[in-house]
């Protein structure tokens, strides 16, 4: 939502009427230069609200409407400029503004390329404090979105898809970032944490889909440009189900991609371009594993969480390169969700594999939710509510 300066106005009193704290008004006016200097009829954004049309009845004034929706009647004037409040007219539209205090991703579904793209789009809008940047594009020219959110020294991040098959971590991110923000702008806590304090302490990081021809293969099946449908219908033997797809468009692995003993990986897997496993003909040959590496390099995280499928397993070490912080962390990460904490496991050039070894840093593969992957989407609620617990921990672990 929208308002314009008046003489006067400031983005605390702003903060105040909309009973927002004032940090989350600063950050989502990135543009205004001097927050303290405000120009008249200089176009703020208020997060968390939207702007609600509504058409002027017989009887209606700006008081009345403010008293019986329970909303400050300067709030209506502010919203409103510059409608005259004393000459409303009978069927005259005006708005309200209308806080949102429900979520907008709504994860139990097939979750594509299109559907995440529309939620981080809404989102951004409501939530305008959410920073957004394509960190790179996939083999079929996909945007690879990355969102922040806080403001802190704390770098934490998140990924997921970087399996095709293994979608379903798209969308338990998406809802976990929107349950966020939402807790962030209505003051309500989550599981009995007030949000505010970590938005201050930490940056988080979340790239949703790392894999996103991948994942519309899985879902939507082969794509009509050529050459990637007539090269994914060979390479699957002239199956339509994708279901067991897990690289990207050109058949490479991206979590084999990583140049964290990639050769010891490489001898052992499909020496040509496959469904799955197949680690490239080197490592960060894909655009989907550069993107991730070159976001990883300039960012300088304190610690990654990449989420995949399946096992309910916690992956936290990589060759006695993991820090002792490392340990404290996972235990913490398992009495939450009852996952299990497994340091070694006979298994290189992974993402998180590559970013302890780079920096020496506490790094977590979150294997999520049990069975046969992709996962059925009945699982989403369970898988959802037992990485909640792992995504609040990484904030004040």
């Amino acid at each position: 939502m929208k308002v314009l300066v008046r003489r006067g106005d400031s983005l605390w009193y702003y903060s105040q009427l909309f009973a927002l704290p004032l940090r989350l008004i600063i950050d989502s006016n990135r543009a205004i230069v001097d927050p303290n200097r405000l120009t008249l009829g200089q176009e703020v954004k208020i997060p968390g609200y939207r702007a609600l049309p509504y058409t002027i009845a017989a009887g209606d004034t700006f008081w009345h409407i403010s008293q019986r929706i329970g909303i400050p009647l300067d709030a209506l004037y502010l919203l409103n400029l510059p409608v005259r409040p004393e000459a409303l007219q009978i069927g005259q539209i005006i708005y309200l503004p209308q806080r949102v205090t429900a979520p907008v991703v709504e994860g139990q579904r097939n979750y594509d390329y299109r559907a995440m793209m529309e939620d981080l789009q809404r989102l951004v809008e409501i939530y305008p404090f959410m920073m957004y940047e394509t960190v790179g594009r996939s083999v079929m020219g996909k945007a690879i979105p990355e969102i922040r959110v806080g403001a802190g020294d704390k770098r934490v991040h998140f990924n997921g898809s970087f399996h095709a098959q293994e979608w379903i971590t798209t969308p338990i991110l998406m809802q976990t970032l929107n349950e966020y923000v939402l807790a962030l702008t209505n003051g309500r806590p989550i599981r009995g944490l007030v949000m505010a304090p970590y938005y201050e302490d930490v940056l988080l990081s979340m790239v949703p889909m790392v894999n996103p021809d991948g994942v519309d293969l899985v879902i939507r099946g082969a794509p009509a440009e050529e050459p990637y449908r007539t090269f994914v219908l060979a390479l699957n033997e002239g199956r339509t189900d994708f279901s067991n797809w897990r690289a990207n468009i050109r058949g490479v692995d991206l979590n084999n991609q990583f140049p964290a003993l990639w050769q010891r990986e490489a001898v052992r897997k499909p020496p040509l371009p496959a469904p799955s496993d197949y680690p490239g003909e080197a490592p960060l040959t894909e655009p989907e594993a550069i993107a991730m590496a070159d976001l990883t390099e300039r960012s300088d995280f304190d610690r990654v969480l990449a989420y995949h499928t399946q096992g309910k397993v916690i992956f936290w070490g990589f060759q006695g390169l993991e820090p002792p912080a490392s340990e404290a962390i996972v235990n913490e990460f398992a009495r939450v969700s009852g996952y299990v904490p497994i340091r070694y496991v006979d298994s290189y050039a992974g993402y998180k594999d590559w970013f302890i070894q780079q920096w020496r840093r506490p790094g977590f593969t979150v294997e999520l939710g049990r069975g046969v992957n992709p996962l059925p989407i009945a699982q989403f609620d369970e898988i959802y509510e037992e990485s909640l617990g792992i995504f609040l921990a990484s904030l004040y672990m």
